[in-house]
């Protein structure tokens, strides 16, 4: 792709690759104006800890936080449901959510067993709290994208970008604040875009009702 848009264009671009957008954008600015930098899951977890930095703690851990248990996504479902006026996606949200929860860390999690990263001892910066179940696969990004996949099915453009960049930012934070291998978020994406693919047949915006 580089090489071709030096061909067309005549300019010259960076490029990252990496096991998610997130890592992929900081990775392809690790090279500007001109360059191409790799980060293979394997070195994820060291990357991450070798860049880290107090800005991007508060925004990390708190985000991280607020989105344990699913909070911060029934909060923008309930905000959904009556902005629309719509009591039965509220309902059928926090179901939909309950459920997921329920597969992902009652049964998905229980039959890998995978040991988190390992972290210091003591209580966690921002309020975030440690996690006692399996490290794989996320729960935080398994929720993020299942409730990111139905609350921005017939979005409008802005909106659905936004809601995507949070998913991305919330499942992010799980590799930032070393709660998760950078493989349990990865698979906690494709589960959650496939349990969302199964809630958007139960669950629809008052607009495809109209």
């Amino acid at each position: 792709i580089r090489r071709r848009v030096a061909r067309e264009v005549r300019i010259t671009v960076s490029a990252g690759v990496a096991p998610n957008k997130f890592l992929a954008k900081i990775a392809s600015d690790w090279v500007k104006p001109n360059g191409l930098f790799v980060i293979t899951p394997a070195q994820v977890d060291e990357f991450v800890e070798a860049h880290q930095h107090p800005a991007a703690d508060r925004v990390f851990y708190a985000l991280s936080s607020a989105a344990d248990h699913s909070i911060l996504w029934h909060a923008i479902g309930i905000t959904a449901a009556v902005v629309q006026r719509h009591k039965r996606l509220a309902i059928r949200f926090a179901l939909a959510l309950g459920i997921e929860s329920a597969l992902t860390n009652g049964m998905i999690k229980p039959m890998v067993g995978r040991v988190r990263p390992e972290t210091d001892e003591g209580p966690l910066p921002h309020g975030l709290r440690r996690p006692k179940t399996s490290s794989f696969p996320s729960g935080h990004a398994t929720s993020a994208f299942m409730a990111t996949s139905v609350l921005a099915n017939g979005a409008r453009f802005p909106r659905k970008v936004l809601l995507r960049v949070l998913a991305t930012a919330v499942a992010s934070s799980r590799v930032y604040t070393r709660m998760h291998h950078a493989s349990d978020v990865a698979a906690g994406t494709v589960l959650g875009l496939g349990f969302g693919a199964i809630a958007r047949r139960y669950i629809r915006l008052r607009s495809h009702e109209s």
